[in-house]
């Protein structure tokens, strides 16, 4: 078992080390968990009174959540010892710190150059980090000049191929460290090359487990579960952390939320589980919560914007205008050139109606960084809305290809086509979106539409979808009642009274009226009549008698029917009846 003390001892060597080599995203990440971890109240100061806020929102979602289950508390993880790795004896000390600065300025070609004859392993991967970065940077450029109408271009990074030669021959010659694999796992998923990167990267974590950028890299490569189960990783803290974000992005989130709950036995202040925990609440659309848990996000961390685009998603789907105004306001004041600044700020031109104005900023968020998923999927709902078919179906393939496990854009992607008028196509898109969350009940009904529309006119699967939305807790209530009136439409009449029956009594729970209930009233009522259960039918009735206008007169002239039905004569207007 490690301690606290153990976790603290060794992020803060990570921190310097991952500093030194400027892997300053990781070497952030393991700041944010090194300030995450519990504090030893003995310890307390005037000056550090952030920690006496308890993390309350993490463990009121724990604690009020039953299908999690609850595991042995923890004070420490078990794991193999890794022994933190002894720095180089740069002889070239003045060089290294010459080429840093460069590096530091983003003078990439000039840092690599300095360092072009120094052959320690710590000179060796900034100077083929910079190289990298270089490429990447020479890459973005040629993107901005050369892309076409569609925003797209052919532009690479042109030291990939160098790059591998170059760390190839150092890995088959021992001369290269774990930073080196890091960074040879990333230019060959650069290339293609999945399996060698991802061979590549765990022998990188697995030597040097506290580069978060290496975790991140494969988690990336994790397509699916049967990938991450045949990893060889060894037993480190920081694979829980790795496996936590690796289930979230599998979707398998009760799992993720599992390993967010040990995890918190140590990080019990970590401001990034609970985003992550609130971005898996998010996906079982438990928005009540994720709202609760960012309000206190933000009050702890107040100068926050990474995630605070999933919260802006939240306060949307809440049409909580207000807040988002609030929301949009304080990250534009904060940082206004963040891809997640702007996403939010669109979202609320969305939200108000604006669309011209929402695209304008998500295309602002796609300049800042071309991969950023949610601002393509995003603007190609925003292009639905407009009419834009064309320009929504570009920007879903877009994030496709960015990402070809979201569920969003090839749900969009059905959408779009059947604006198009072309449902084969829809259908495919929607069994794809089906494919990658089948849990979902919004995706089994859109397909069950799909199936319904004229050209198809599949009654049958449509049913079969409607019965999985069922299954999938059908919030809307929508499956129940087109299982009803599909039943009806086909002459069974049987099973569209009990989906008319199911139907009202979800109606009855949640103290709704409209259209749909007036229907189902109709049909019951007309149905037990036929049936000659007259009682039943009576039932109905006396109910659609509370409506006004022709819902009444309909429930007047059923009753009169009943009446000669039971007694064999004409009857007198029911209004002579009691009731």
């Amino acid at each position: 078992m490690v301690s606290k003390e153990t976790c603290r001892n060794e992020i803060r060597a990570a921190i310097r080390q991952l500093s030194d080599r400027c892997l300053y995203s990781a070497a952030k990440w393991a700041g944010e968990q090194l300030v995450g971890i519990e504090q030893d109240p003995s310890n307390f100061t005037p000056a550090n009174t952030r920690f006496q806020r308890g993390s309350s929102s993490i463990r009121r979602r724990f604690s009020t959540n039953e299908s999690i289950s609850t595991p042995q508390p923890s004070i420490g993880f078990s794991h193999a010892v890794t022994p933190l790795p002894e720095e180089d004896e740069v002889i070239d000390g003045d060089l290294y710190l010459l080429a840093k600065s460069y590096f530091d300025c983003r003078e990439y070609r000039r840092a690599s150059h300095v360092l072009r004859d120094q052959m320690s392993k710590k000179s060796v991967f900034l100077r083929c980090y910079a190289l990298y970065l270089a490429g990447e940077k020479r890459k973005e450029e040629e993107m901005i000049e050369i892309e076409g109408p569609l925003g797209k271009s052919d532009a690479v990074n042109r030291e990939l191929v160098p790059l591998e030669r170059e760390l190839s021959a150092l890995k088959s010659s021992g001369a290269i460290d774990s930073f080196g694999l890091y960074l040879y796992g990333v230019v060959l998923k650069e290339k293609g090359n999945e399996s060698l990167a991802r061979a590549s990267l765990v022998e990188s974590v697995n030597n040097y487990p506290w580069n978060w950028s290496a975790w991140s890299e494969l988690q990336s490569l994790c397509t699916s579960i049967e990938i991450l189960n045949s990893l060889n990783l060894s037993n480190h803290w920081m694979k829980e952390f790795f496996l936590a974000n690796a289930y979230q992005e599998l979707r398998m989130h009760v799992e993720s939320l599992e390993k967010y709950e040990y995890l918190q036995g140590i990080f019990s202040f970590s401001n990034y589980i609970q985003a992550q925990t609130a971005k898996a609440q998010y996906s079982l659309r438990e928005f009540d919560q994720v709202e609760i848990m960012f309000e206190d996000l933000l009050r702890n961390d107040p100068y926050r914007v990474e995630d605070m685009d999933l919260y802006s998603n939240v306060l949307y789907a809440k049409e909580a205008c207000a807040a988002l105004s609030y929301l949009a306001h304080k990250v534009f004041l904060t940082d206004k050139y963040r891809p997640e600044s702007c996403c939010i700020i669109g979202n609320y031109y969305s939200l108000k109606g604006q669309h011209e104005k929402a695209v304008m900023y998500f295309r602002r968020a796609l300049k800042l960084n071309k991969k950023y998923l949610s601002a393509w999927t995003l603007m190609g709902h925003e292009y639905v809305e407009m009419k834009n078919t064309p320009a929504a179906i570009d920007a879903y393939r877009r994030a496709v290809d960015i990402n070809p496990c979201d569920y969003r854009a090839w749900y969009g992607l059905g959408q779009a086509y059947e604006m198009m008028g072309m449902p084969f196509y829809a259908l495919h898109y929607f069994r794809k979106s089906i494919f990658f969350l089948p849990n979902d009940s919004r995706l089994w009904i859109a397909m069950a539409k799909c199936y319904q529309t004229e050209q198809l006119c599949m009654l049958e699967e449509a049913i079969k979808c409607y019965k999985r939305a069922v299954s999938c807790t059908d919030t809307e209530g929508i499956a129940l009642n087109q299982l009803a009136k599909l039943h009806q439409k086909l002459g069974r009449n049987e099973e569209a009274a009990y989906y008319f029956e199911k139907d009202l009594e979800r109606m009855d729970a949640e103290g709704l009226e409209g259209p749909n209930m007036f229907e189902a009233l109709v049909f019951l009522a007309t149905h037990f009549k036929t049936h000659k259960k007259f009682e039943e039918a009576e039932v109905y009735c006396t109910r659609l008698l509370d409506y006004s206008g022709p819902e009444k007169e309909k429930a007047k002239s059923l009753l009169r029917g009943i009446r000669m039905a039971q007694t064999g004569f004409p009857s007198m207007d029911v209004e002579h009846f009691p009731l």
